[in-house]
C-alpha cells in the first residue's frame, strides 16, 4: 500500500499524544494573534488545555455564526491570526461568508485525499470545481500541485470543451461533483470521443449514488469521495484497500481534532453516536477551535483495511441545525437539550412535531430507565418554561430512538 506520508500509519496513541501536545501553543497563538479568538477564549488558560476533556470545556463556534461575527468585525470576524493583506486569496461564499486562503503550499490539506484516490506526481488533473467566489477550485488545485501534478483548471460548465480537454490532454484524474462527472461521460459518449485515459475521480459537494459509482467503475473510472468545508478545507476522504475495494467510512485528515457532539450543545458523544461534526484545526493563518460544521456524522469503530490508523467518519448524515418554527415560535436543539438536562431520568430525547399547517402538535419522546410518579408532568412543565409551548410527553425504552442525530423531527404536512 502507498501512503502520502508516515503520519497516516502511526500508532493512534502517538497521533493523539501529538495533537494534544500541540493544543496549548496553538490556543496561545490564536488568542495572541486573532482578536476574535481572544474574545471567545477569554478566561481560558491555554497551558491547561492538554486533553480532550479540557478541550470539551471550550465554547463551540458554529459555522452559522460566522456571518454575524464577520459583520461585527469585518471582514473575517477577527478569527484570522494572519492579517488580511498577508493572505493569498479571499473568497465569498453564499451568505455572504468570507473565507481566506494563506500562502503555504497545500493550505487546504487536500493532497491526502487526492493521493488516496490514486493521483500521483506527473499526472494531469482536470479540476471542474468552481474557481470564482468560493474556494473549491483553489482548494484542490493546491493539493494537486503539492503532489506534483499539472492542473487543468476548467471549472464548471461547457461539457463539450471538458470532453475535448480530457481527450486532447489525455487527462488521468478528475476533481469535481459526481453529477458533473456523469454529464461529461455522457457527453463523451454522444460525441463518440475517447476519454479512456480518465481513470480516477475524487468527488464531493453532493451525494454520490452507489449506482453512479458502479457505472463509472465499469467504465474503468475509480470514484472516491471526500468531505470538506469552505472554512476548514479537507476534513475526511475515502480510501482503497489493497485489492482496490473502497473502504468503509472516510478517513480523518491528520492535522485535525474531531469531536462528535450532541446537536445544540458542546457535549462530546461516545463512539458510534450520531451528532454534529466539530473540528479543531491547527491552521496558523485561520485557526478554527471547536468549529461546529453543522453537519451530522459519527465515528466508525475499528480500523480501516487500507492500513491508515486515524479515525473514520461514517460520512455526511444530514444537518445538525434542526431549528424549526412551531406556532410562530422558534424551537431549537439547544432547548430540547436544556429540557433533558433538567431531568436526569431522560437518557435521550427527540421532539417530534406533527399536524397540518396551523394545527401543530409537539411530543417529546424520551428514552428512560425509570418513570417516577409525575415525571411526565414535570417534563411538560419544563418544556413550557423553556420553549413557551405546550407538548405531550411519551416514554420509550432505552435504545428505541434511532441513532441518526435528530433532536427535532418535523413530520408536519404542508399543502
Amino acid at each position: 500500500m502507498a501512503y502520502y506520508d508516515a503520519l497516516e500509519t502511526r500508532a493512534p496513541e502517538e497521533r493523539e499524544a501529538a495533537l494534544m501536545a500541540a493544543l496549548p501553543a496553538h490556543l496561545e497563538h490564536a488568542k495572541g494573534k486573532a482578536p476574535g479568538w481572544a474574545r471567545i477564549l477569554a478566561g481560558v488558560e491555554p497551558g491547561e488545555v492538554r486533553s480532550r476533556a479540557a478541550l470539551a470545556e471550550l465554547p463551540v463556534t458554529r459555522k452559522a455564526e460566522l456571518g454575524e461575527l464577520q459583520r461585527a468585525a469585518p471582514p473575517l470576524g477577527g478569527l484570522n491570526a494572519t492579517p488580511v493583506h498577508e493572505m493569498a486569496k479571499l473568497f465569498v461564499s453564499p451568505g455572504p461568508v468570507y473565507e481566506p486562503e494563506g500562502r503555504a503550499a497545500d493550505w487546504w490539506r487536500s493532497a491526502r485525499a487526492l493521493y488516496a484516490a490514486g493521483v500521483r506526481a506527473g499526472e494531469l488533473v482536470i479540476n471542474t470545481l468552481a474557481y470564482h467566489f468560493t474556494p473549491a477550485g483553489s482548494m484542490f488545485e493546491s493539493g494537486a500541485r503539492a503532489i506534483g501534478c499539472t492542473v487543468v483548471p476548467t471549472g464548471t460548465g461547457q461539457t463539450e470543451m471538458q470532453v475535448a480537454t480530457i481527450r486532447d490532454f489525455r487527462v488521468a484524474s478528475y476533481v469535481g461533483t459526481p453529477s458533473f462527472l456523469k454529464l461529461i461521460v455522457e457527453k463523451a459518449d454522444e460525441m463518440k470521443a475517447d476519454i479512456g485515459c480518465l481513470r480516477k475521480a475524487l468527488v464531493g459537494a453532493e451525494y454520490l449514488p452507489p449506482a453512479l459509482r458502479k457505472a463509472m467503475l465499469e467504465r474503468g473510472i475509480q470514484v472516491l469521495q471526500m468531505y470538506g468545508t469552505a472554512d476548514l478545507g479537507l476534513v475526511s476522504y475515502e480510501t482503497l484497500a489493497a485489492g482496490g475495494e473502497v473502504c468503509e467510512g472516510m478517513m480523518l485528515e491528520e492535522s485535525l481534532i474531531l469531536e462528535i457532539v450532541r446537536p445544540g450543545t458542546g457535549d462530546p458523544l461516545p463512539e458510534g453516536e450520531v451528532g454534529e461534526v466539530v473540528i479543531t484545526s491547527f491552521n496558523r493563518d485561520y485557526p478554527l477551535i471547536r468549529f461546529g460544521t453543522g453537519d451530522l456524522s459519527a465515528v466508525l469503530p475499528g480500523r480501516s483495511p487500507c492500513g491508515r490508523t486515524n479515525v473514520r467518519l461514517r460520512g455526511w448524515l444530514g444537518r445538525a441545525d434542526q431549528t424549526t418554527k412551531v406556532r410562530a415560535m422558534f424551537v431549537t436543539p439547544r432547548q430540547v437539550h436544556e429540557v433533558a438536562r433538567r431531568h436526569p431520568e431522560i437518557l435521550r430525547a427527540r421532539l417530534v412535531i406533527e399536524g397540518e399547517t396551523g394545527n401543530d402538535r409537539m411530543t417529546l419522546k424520551c428514552e428512560v430507565k425509570e418513570r417516577p410518579p409525575a415525571l411526565a408532568e414535570a417534563i411538560g412543565a419544563s418544556i413550557r418554561e423553556v420553549t413557551k409551548l405546550r407538548s405531550s410527553v411519551e416514554f420509550l425504552a432505552v435504545g428505541a430512538l434511532p441513532n441518526d442525530g435528530k433532536v427535532i423531527e418535523d413530520l408536519r404536512k404542508y399543502s
